[in-house]
């Protein structure tokens, strides 16, 4: 009976070394999300933030407003200038067509192509003026920042009365349907690990995910042999004797975030796969 015990003690304790040495899960997990940074496509002082940080807002939600008095000008500017550009397009298109039915004994060829000529220019007039006032019409219609999509404003840093630039990005948005994980497995229990196999999370707070493999990086960074500036290898000439196995990114596709589950991205977890068999 002793023997007995002391062999079952030693078999199990073997299942339990080659699960925690070789077994396809990691506790280096992360969850991640799309983040998108907000930032405006025209300048301008900003007269409304109609959000709160970390508050929930929906497609097409205003983020910020900025002053579109500049911007209504212009577009009134371009407008103005369409209608100029109009009219002599339309006295050069008669000035061409009067000149072509006359005769040539009445008026030379030359001076018929160059009315042409001046017909063809004042339509080109028109055309930039055109583009130019659907520009500032556009530019006042960026004066208001949506929301591309569902999710929650974070890191807000921009308040009524303040100046934005062009490109400055003003608040980060968390697309709330983009949560993902991210398990870093050693290279060594990648062979285990299978696209669409089932997966299991375990966060720190104690709450399960579940999800499937969705893809394996094929690449990763090698810190010890950078590239040179003249674009060769840079082999480094010593390195640690002992050789810690590489960790590979692995992207978890989650099944369904249970209800009233807050995820953040950040967060850490334990992802153990389901090997195949």
């Amino acid at each position: 009976m002793t023997l007995l015990i002391f062999g079952l003690a030693i078999f199990l304790v073997r299942l339990l070394w080659l699960h925690y040495m070789d077994g396809a899960w990691t506790r280096d997990g992360r969850v991640r999300a799309d983040v998108i940074n907000i930032a405006p496509d025209v300048a301008g002082l900003v007269v409304e933030v109609p959000v709160r940080d970390n508050g929930w807002v929906k497609a097409g939600d205003v983020l910020l407003r900025i002053d579109p008095e500049h911007y209504r000008f212009a577009l009134q500017q371009a407008e103005a200038e369409v209608a100029s550009r109009k009219a002599a397009l339309q006295q050069r298109k008669v000035n061409a067509d009067r000149r072509a039915d006359m005769d040539e004994l009445v008026i030379s060829r030359e001076n018929r192509e160059d009315a042409a000529h001046l017909a063809d220019q004042a339509l080109a007039d028109y055309q930039a003026a055109v583009a130019r006032r659907d520009a500032a019409r556009l530019d006042l219609s960026r004066t208001e920042v949506r929301a591309p999509v569902d999710g929650y404003v974070t890191n807000l840093n921009v308040y009524r009365g303040d100046y934005i630039k062009v490109g400055e990005a003003s608040m980060a948005l968390v697309d709330g349907q983009s949560f993902y994980v991210n398990g870093y497995f050693e290279e060594t229990r990648i062979p285990r690990v299978a696209v669409g196999a089932k997966v299991e999370m375990r966060l720190m707070s104690g709450e399960v995910l579940r999800g499937y493999v969705d893809s394996v990086a094929r690449g990763i960074y090698d810190r010890d042999n950078p590239q040179s500036r003249e674009m060769t290898a840079d082999v480094n000439p010593t390195f640690n004797w002992v050789r810690l196995a590489q960790r590979v990114p692995v992207r978890i596709h989650l099944d369904e975030v249970p209800e009233g589950l807050l995820l953040a991205a950040g967060m850490t977890c334990t992802v153990v796969v389901e090997e195949r068999r």
